[in-house]
Formats: structure tokens, sequence, C-alpha cells
């Protein structure tokens, strides 16, 4: 694999390709504060992730019309009411038909409501568990969603963290096209060994840099066809 281009090289093509420095920096994603992360209610982090864990395979508009069924049917996701539902409440929402009526994912929000709320106990929330995960190991954070939680593994979790505010990385087809076009992966990033490579690349990146994961994730993406 040859060297690594620096990223001052890969930011620049992605500005020409933009259309210059001020058009690239309005494409650029926000990640939230640490204080901002913490700030978020349990019961919107369950809501977030489950929208997350519905929406995959799905026409994200029409799921987000549902949400508000959703919401109502679940609780406001209020973690803990939502981990006490019953076996047969929970059955019977397959005969619901204002949601999506998915048995896996409907297991999954239960499932994901007690872990999150376990989660939130020993932490002091949700959003501090988030905050404090180093971004110089987030592939450890989406390993770490993968175990604890149902239907977040793959490209869901970075997704939800995405949603979710935290600074993360997102491994895109034209953002795994970059990391091979400027040297940093040759291939797919596919289990944990490849996902610590690219980890180590936007470490690098980031300490020459000094822009976060997210927006570092899109650069790359656009410097690409």
């Amino acid at each position: 694999m040859s060297a690594m281009t620096k990223f001052a090289t890969i930011r620049e093509t992605a500005e020409r390709r933009a259309g210059g420095p001020a058009a690239l920096k309005k494409l650029l994603p926000k990640a939230k504060s640490v204080r901002a992360l913490k700030a978020v209610p349990d019961d919107r982090y369950l809501s977030m992730m489950s929208l997350r864990v519905f929406s995959a395979g799905l026409k994200h508009s029409m799921v987000a019309g549902k949400w508000p069924d959703f919401e109502e049917i679940f609780y406001a996701f209020e973690p803990r009411r939502v981990a006490a539902i019953a076996d047969e409440d929970l059955e019977a929402l397959l005969k619901e038909k204002r949601i999506i009526r998915h048995w896996g994912k409907i297991k999954a929000t239960r499932h994901n409501a007690a872990a999150l709320a376990e989660i939130s106990a020993a932490h002091g929330g949700f959003g501090a568990w988030l905050a404090a995960w180093p971004g110089d190991d987030i592939v450890g954070l989406w390993d770490a969603l993968q175990k604890r939680f149902s239907h977040l593994g793959g490209a869901s979790g970075p997704y939800f963290l995405r949603m979710a505010g935290k600074d993360s990385f997102v491994l895109t087809a034209d953002t795994v096209k970059a990391l091979n076009h400027w040297g940093a992966f040759s291939g797919q990033p596919k289990g944990k060994k490849a996902h610590g490579q690219v980890q180590r690349a936007f470490n690098e990146w980031a300490g020459e840099s000094a822009l976060g994961l997210a927006q570092m994730s899109r650069i790359l993406a656009l410097s690409v066809d």
C-alpha cells in the first residue's frame, strides 16, 4: 500500500471539488460538545436509537412519518417503561398498524431500553457514557454498541452516533473509496482489525488537521469522484 497522504492535500482537493473553502465548510457536520451530549435525556437517545433500527433497509422518510405513533406506543421511549413491557403486550404490537410490524426490531426496542437504562445507571446518564468515550477509539464504541445493543451492528452503530451528535466517522462507499485512494487503507475495512487500522489513520490525520472525525469523514467523501 502506498504512503498515506497528508490531510492538507485531501482537504485542498475537497475544497476544489466543493467550490472553495467556504463552500466546503458549509457541508461539514458539527458534533455536539461533551456538555450537550450529557444534556440529552435518555428517552431521546432511545428514540434516536430505535429510529435508526427501524429505518435500516427502509425509506427513512416513511419511518419518520410514523414516528409520532411510535413515540405514543412506546411510552415516549422512557427506557425503564419500555424495558418493562410484558411479553404479551410486546407480541400484541404485531397487530398494531400504526408502526412497522417487524418482530425482531420490536423485540430489539425492549432489549435496547434495558441496556440503555443499565448504562445510564452506571454512568450518570447514557449521554455521559457517550461523551466520555474517547474519539481516538471510536471504533471501540462501535464494538460496544454492537455487543450491548440489538440491531446496532454494521453501519447502524456509526449512523446512530452521527444522529446523536457524537463525533464519529462513517464508512460510506465514498469514504472507503477515499481511504483507498489516499493510501490509508486497501480494500473494504471489515472487522475489528481493519477498523483499528482505519482508526489509526483518522487519529494521525486528526493530529495534523485538528478536525473532528465527522468532519474528516465528510471531507474524505468529497475528495473523490
